[in-house]
């Protein structure tokens, strides 16, 4: 492949039929409604430890996992991995109630926004080691190869992580083994601060796949059909033995890096004009209707169910207890009996 922007002019999978449009949407409208809860609780205090938002990038987890299921396929996440499990299927009140530090998290109240893991998902975790999830996917990519079972490993990363060391090792590895793998690099425009224009050499990360002889494209995180596209091929080719792919979803941040962040590295009207012009919900509703395929009373209806969910979850977290000293020693080793 070339690096190509995609847009859903170049379609070549079968269009999702009207249950998998909703599916989807119902995808990207809990992660927005989610990350914009967190946002405001944040702010309130309610909140322990860090928290980086996903929001403006809800195409790409959608996009992506939309191919992948629970028995076989497994995932590796980011700091910024709110979207990525929800998307991968994690209980959304399971996982609310371990941002807020609360016993009856996914994790039991112990790992916090960004270390979400559920293993019965395919849900390696969220990370906060830049470019930790690659190399965990090689070997998940390396154990489905070994069964057979048509397993598919996918790593999200962004931009920053792109540049790690352990990113360009795994992309060789999985070049070299051969791995039914499909790495995601989320291009939001900055690692941290740092502006992905100025720290990544060449201007572009999916050309960086031909350096490992490998299948690599941009698409436009904007638009869940092009997402979409271009991970329905990558995931039929590593399910069919066809090696891996690099995947550069270019997107928008609408939050800054962490929840505090000033953002004083941006120009003062830049989300503005990636909420107004950008956005991929937006975007969605816009082609769905316009197609006829959905209507906006059906899309609505999600959007209230999502609002409902989170509120739900929200106050239930509250009531929540959190870990016990006694809990200090549990979910430290893992027992092979």
């Amino acid at each position: 492949m070339t690096d190509v922007l995609r847009t859903t002019e170049a379609a070549r999978l079968p269009r999702p039929d009207a249950a998998a449009l909703l599916s989807a949407y119902r995808t990207m409208r809990t992660v927005r409604t989610f990350e914009e809860r967190l946002h405001e609780a944040f702010a309130a205090g309610e909140i322990p430890g860090f928290v980086h938002l996903y929001a403006g990038q809800e195409a790409s987890a959608a996009g992506v996992c939309a191919h992948l299921d629970d028995a076989r396929d497994v995932l590796a996440s980011t700091h910024r991995g709110h979207g990525h499990c929800i998307a991968k299927g994690v209980d959304v009140k399971a996982m609310m109630a371990e941002i807020y530090g609360r016993a009856s998290g996914v994790c039991h109240g112990k790992g916090g926004s960004m270390h979400i893991a559920d293993l019965g998902r395919g849900m390696l975790g969220a990370n906060g080691i830049v470019g930790g999830g690659p190399p965990l996917i090689c070997g998940a990519a390396l154990a489905a190869k070994v069964r057979g079972d048509g397993g598919v490993g996918v790593a999200f990363f962004g931009d920053g992580g792109s540049n790690q060391g352990t990113t360009l090792e795994s992309l060789n590895l999985a070049s070299v083994w051969h791995l039914p793998a499909v790495f995601v690099a989320e291009n939001n425009g900055y690692a941290e601060t740092t502006a992905a224009g100025w720290s990544v050499g060449g201007g572009s990360i999916a050309a960086r796949a031909a350096a490992f002889g490998i299948a690599g494209e941009s698409v436009d995180g904007s638009d869940f059909f092009a997402v979409y596209e271009a991970a329905g091929q990558a995931v039929a080719r590593a399910r069919s033995g066809g090696g891996p792919t690099l995947i550069e979803v270019r997107l928008e941040r609408y939050y800054g890096h962490f929840e505090g962040d000033a953002q004083t590295y941006r120009a003062p009207d830049e989300v503005a004009r990636a909420r107004s012009g950008r956005d991929c919900l937006t975007r969605f509703r816009q082609q769905v209707t316009g197609a006829r395929e959905l209507t906006l009373e059906q899309l609505d209806s999600i959007d209230a169910e999502a609002a409902r969910l989170v509120d739900d979850a929200v106050s239930e977290a509250m009531a929540a207890p959190p870990p016990t000293a006694a809990d200090l020693e549990t979910d430290v080793y893992v027992s092979y009996r």
